[in-house]
């Protein structure tokens, strides 16, 4: 059997706006984000899923919630936070964000690397694979997590990652598809 992803990232937060690279910090989401969320219920309200999870940072579950509550369970779950800037979290995007590709494995200082991503998504999917094949799953969380799945779903490099990223090509859509086998 295998199990059908969709992928889609929280709506747009406070520091998104301000051009802060949030990571673990828990920022809510901006009055754009709320109507982001709440326009994706309705490009994607004939789409069925067993269950959504999403990441326990306050952006991905507010994003749940508006897009799904009422229609399927919502889990929070910590292994879909985004990465962990350590020092560098709610640090200026200008500064952050070039760091991202230099940190495949070496670690933000007090942080994570983007391999240990890579370790806490792989938990995630051994956890999905072992209880819930068969089904439909929609997960709502961040950049480096989706990064994540391309490299153990789509087996891409992190360098093929991060340059194909759909922020950099501004090529968004309202959900990217994972099979899991």
């Amino acid at each position: 059997m295998s199990i059908k992803i969709t992928y889609f990232v929280h709506g747009t937060s406070i520091d998104n706006e301000t051009e802060i690279s949030s990571g673990w910090s828990d920022v809510g989401l901006s009055e754009l984000g709320v109507k982001q969320s709440v326009d994706l219920k309705e490009k994607i309200k004939d789409k069925k899923f067993d269950v959504v999870f999403c990441s326990d940072l306050k952006r991905a579950v507010d994003s749940a919630k508006l897009i799904f509550e009422g229609e399927v369970s919502i889990i929070p779950d910590t292994r879909l936070r985004e990465c962990n800037y350590g020092l560098y979290t709610s640090q200026p995007s200008s500064i952050v964000e070039p760091m991202h590709e230099k940190r495949i494995t070496d670690k933000f200082p007090n942080g994570e690397s983007y391999e240990d991503i890579k370790a806490r998504i792989n938990d995630f999917l051994n956890f999905l694979k072992q209880n819930y094949d068969g089904k439909s799953i929609a997960i709502v969380a961040h950049k480096a997590p989706q990064l994540a799945f391309d490299v153990l779903l789509k087996d891409k490099t992190w360098e093929e990652a991060f340059r194909e990223d759909w922020r950099k090509t501004k090529a968004w859509k309202p959900g990217w598809e994972y099979i899991m086998r």
